[in-house]
């Protein structure tokens, strides 16, 4: 069978599910809908104020319309976190005081993390610099929750507890929303006071609720991941309790402005158009993340998610086993890219991450992983992870280029 059959047996298997996501994603359209209908959002919420950012209507309402679609106390939706990193480290910097404890409970963090915590690097104002202690819970072998040891974990100096949703470049499930109810209950019955936070990177809009729906009390994202909708040029989110929200936007601006400041630079009609399209470009990269998990799981590849799996993130990961075949992946994506399909990546170092990485990133907004693109760090057991799409038939026709690179596992 050649790769086009094979994308077509795939495509005929997955209806079923395909049907299944677009009424989700029906679903969670209402809920961004009915919080736009809500709030009264109009076109005068696109106009934006220099300087200061004092007054910014369009992004107050913006901070209201989010908080609602997730089931928050607050939001505060802004384009000058540079990154899902930076709104997490703002929420690590403003919850915690020296002292603390922040205790992991799904084993290590993403890469770029790291440094933020103190476990990789000196010298730039780290979490451990300032006193603040870091404990992991790992995951079982299997690469579970360790449910045992979290019903224990929380000490008197576990002030917050963070919770990845995602893989990141970990072979694991990613969380469901089940999961991290069931994380924070755990975690509030030791102790009412501990901040239970969630990394939501890749996560929103996957299933029909949120973390901060089900105990979460503080999380954090990119827009240039899911909420974005594939359209907002940068920035990132917190959401949650009031006070903890205020404690992050603290950090990203200073004491005594948090939320109330930082300029919107005319970007406030793609920060609201993008909210309302994210669900359909979720939805669209689940799609693809099913039919990637099909066909390379068909010619012989280790693949997580399976196919036929539960989506909880937009993340797709293919266990290829040789350096050159994640570079050929990597390839072949950048070829059907819409944007610089003529380069061709290779390996190279990025800042934040310990190893040397190859990306496939042909995307409109530099970086957007809620594009369709793929990268993977050149380490055992040499790992691609697809993400994104903003139509799975794009996914498709990268496929067939990507099933003919790296042809059937040895």
């Amino acid at each position: 069978m050649n790769s086009t059959e094979l994308i077509q047996q795939a495509e005929e298997a997955l209806l079923q599910i395909f049907y299944e996501i677009d009424a989700q994603v029906k679903h969670n359209l209402q809920r961004v809908l009915t919080a736009f209908r809500t709030h009264r959002v109009g076109t005068h919420h696109f106009a934006g104020v220099s300087g200061y950012g004092h007054g910014d209507l369009g992004r107050e309402i913006l901070d209201k319309v989010f908080s609602e679609i997730v089931g928050a106390e607050s939001a505060a939706v802004r384009v000058q976190f540079v990154s899902g990193t930076h709104a997490i480290a703002s929420c690590f910097y403003g919850v915690l005081r020296p002292g603390d404890e922040l205790l992991s409970v799904v084993g290590a963090p993403y890469d770029t993390l790291e440094e933020v915590i103190g476990t990789r690097g000196t010298g730039q104002g780290s979490l451990a610099e300032f006193g603040i202690t870091y404990r992991q819970l790992d995951l079982t072998s299997d690469g579970k929750i360790d449910w045992e040891a979290l019903k224990t974990a929380v000490r008197p100096e576990t002030k917050m507890v963070t919770i990845q949703r995602s893989c990141g470049y970990a072979w694991r499930s990613s969380l469901s929303i089940a999961e991290i109810e069931e994380i924070c209950r755990i975690v509030h019955n030791q102790n009412p006071d501990t901040v239970c936070f969630v990394d939501n990177c890749y996560g929103e809009f996957i299933e029909r609720q949120e973390p901060t729906m089900v105990g979460a009390d503080l999380m954090a994202g990119s827009l240039i991941k899911n909420p974005g909708g594939t359209i907002v040029t940068a920035g990132g989110y917190v959401a949650g309790r009031a006070d903890l929200v205020e404690k992050a936007c603290c950090r990203l601006t200073a004491p005594g402005i948090g939320s109330h400041g930082g300029a919107t630079f005319d970007q406030n009609r793609l920060l609201y158009q993008g909210l309302f399209l994210a669900p359909q470009m979720v939805g669209e990269a689940m799609k693809g993340n099913h039919l990637t998990a099909y066909v390379f799981d068909k010619i012989g590849y280790p693949v997580n998610p399976g196919p036929f799996e539960p989506r909880r993130d937009v993340i797709q990961a293919v266990k290829l086993g040789e350096a050159k075949k994640v570079i050929a992946f990597c390839k072949a994506v950048q070829q059907w890219s819409p944007i610089g399909s003529y380069l061709e990546p290779v390996p190279a170092e990025m800042p934040g991450y310990e190893s040397e990485l190859v990306m496939a990133g042909g995307t409109f907004i530099d970086g957007s992983t809620s594009e369709f693109s793929a990268d993977g760090p050149l380490r055992e057991p040499y790992t691609v992870f697809c993400q994104g799409g903003t139509h799975w038939t794009h996914v498709a026709i990268a496929l067939e280029e990507a099933i003919e690179a790296v042809g059937t596992a040895s």
